[in-house]
């Protein structure tokens, strides 16, 4: 059973926590985790006036994203930083060249799940994740979140991130702020979610 982790990062905390999502799908007996970069869109030049071409080296190995990946996975969890409340323009490119695979219908009835980052503590990860998820309905994906079964949700002594929609990360004004022991919690624990329903609807069929 194959779960695709396909996600965008700039500076590194989404990789950070694509990787602790991919430790939970492999607590799922049988789950192959596979993780997977969208492309690129911004020139290098950009890159490098943004400071992101050095951090990006660190997950550069990370094959990019193919659509027929995308078809070939039993469950798929996406991840994105926030850009003004959004998805960002990286990740909405790459959703938008699923034209045919919609046609197919080759995504409907599989398991669609995202994680999210943004740089305050309200700066619209939860819209971020919801107004992704219209994106998945519409490819007729079943949406897993993260249950307040991860009992991380309900901590208050510290500030971090995490909705019932899915696992987030703050990341700083600057990006100077890398995932918490509690962010990575929540993203391993959503990954074994998604691997678990996946695992039971791939018998079912």
């Amino acid at each position: 059973m194959k779960v695709l982790i396909a996600y965008y990062s700039m500076y590194g905390h989404i990789h950070q926590m694509a990787e602790a999502v991919a430790e939970g799908v492999r607590e799922v007996t049988g789950a192959e985790a596979i993780l997977r970069r969208v492309p690129e869109t911004l020139p290098l030049e950009v890159l490098e006036k943004m400071g992101a071409v050095e951090a990006q080296k660190s997950f550069a190995h990370i094959p990019v994203c193919t659509l027929e990946e995308l078809a070939a996975a039993d469950a798929i969890i996406f991840g994105t930083p926030t850009r003004f409340g959004n998805m960002c323009g990286q990740m909405r490119q790459f959703l938008d060249a699923t034209g045919q695979i919609w046609m197919q219908g080759l995504l409907v009835g599989k398991v669609g799940s995202v994680f999210a980052s943004s740089a305050t503590q309200h700066g619209g990860q939860e819209s971020t994740i919801l107004s992704f998820h219209i994106t998945l309905l519409h490819q007729g994906m079943i949406i897993a979140g993260l249950p307040y079964t991860f009992q991380g949700q309900m901590t208050i002594d510290e500030i971090t991130g995490g909705s019932p929609y899915g696992a987030t990360t703050i990341a700083g004004g600057q990006g100077q702020r890398s995932p918490s022991k509690n962010e990575l919690a929540g993203a391993r624990f959503q990954g074994k979610y998604v691997a678990s329903i996946a695992a039971k609807l791939v018998k079912t069929h």
